[in-house]
């Protein structure tokens, strides 16, 4: 694992000229993340260097945490799952895009944009154990051969084993928290797991008929998986709750490394169909 600390190099002085200037000392990294993650218009740059100015203490805290959190994390994920995370870890300021994310590879990189990260200790633990424990996903089904040419990535069924995986190893990494930081990161999901939990079937069936009613993997993404979303409930991210529920029901019935394969089988579509037709 190698942190690639990005934000030693954000400009004391910033505006447009410095921020674009800081994006080009490390040009792999942000053209990911406007590629993926953040709008790239001077507009929402703007808005950015205002936002720095209110924000900018807390981003510093962050700063100041980040490097030993994920050194223990990773340390956790090696005691636990005997696992060595190959792979950078960008931490950045970004422009209030995406808070964290593993990139789009087998093996992937992540990073973290500390302007959109609490500096509570939990609470950023489990965000850095939720982005590794999509690496943790990947690593162990690479080393049970998975064929990788069949991965259907698009398909929201994908995603779901992907966020509950994630969402699993955040609670046995970082265990015994608040149930709702799993899924908000923060100190104030109450609201949404509450929802959540008395809305579970409503949830899950709205999501299934979505999958089927012929809306594309760019709206079933942006309703349930994305902070953008919510039409249908007034809450955003719901499939994270759904993806949840679903994991640890295959957990009971097939144990946490055969639930981490299932997208290997010839029958993950038809499993995951049955389960939100429960």
């Amino acid at each position: 694992m190698r942190i690639v600390d990005t934000f030693s190099s954000f400009p004391k002085h910033t505006s447009i000229e410095n921020l674009k200037r800081y994006y080009k000392q490390y040009p792999e990294v942000f053209h990911y993340y406007f590629s993926y993650h953040c709008a790239n218009t001077d507009r929402r740059l703007h808005k950015a260097l205002e936002r720095y100015a209110a924000n900018w203490d807390d981003m510093i805290k962050v700063h100041q945490i980040i490097k030993s959190l994920i050194i223990t994390v990773t340390d956790t994920y090696r005691e636990k799952y005997q696992l060595e995370f190959p792979v950078n870890v960008n931490i950045i300021a970004g422009a209030y895009g995406s808070n964290a994310y593993a990139e789009r590879e087998i093996i992937p990189d992540i990073t973290f944009a500390i302007e959109r990260l609490t500096y509570e200790t939990d609470p950023l633990s489990v965000i850095i154990a939720h982005e590794f424990g999509h690496v943790a996903h990947h690593i162990i089904a690479d080393s049970h051969q998975i064929d990788w040419k069949l991965m259907e990535w698009d398909h929201p069924y994908v995603w779901l084993l992907q966020e509950g995986a994630a969402t699993h190893f955040s609670k046995q990494i970082v265990p015994e928290l608040k149930e709702s930081i799993y899924f908000s990161y923060d100190y104030k999901g109450d609201e949404w797991l509450n929802f959540s939990r008395e809305n579970k079937g409503d949830i899950i069936r709205c999501f299934a008929k979505d999958i089927h009613s012929g809306k594309n993997s760019g709206e079933i993404f942006k309703e349930w998986f994305s902070i953008n979303g919510g039409s249908r409930f007034e809450f955003t991210r719901l499939a994270y709750y759904a993806a949840d529920c679903m994991f640890q029901d295959f957990i009971r019935e097939y144990g946490e490394l055969e639930t981490l394969l299932l997208w290997k089988q010839e029958n993950f579509f038809t499993r995951v169909d049955e389960w939100l037709n429960h």
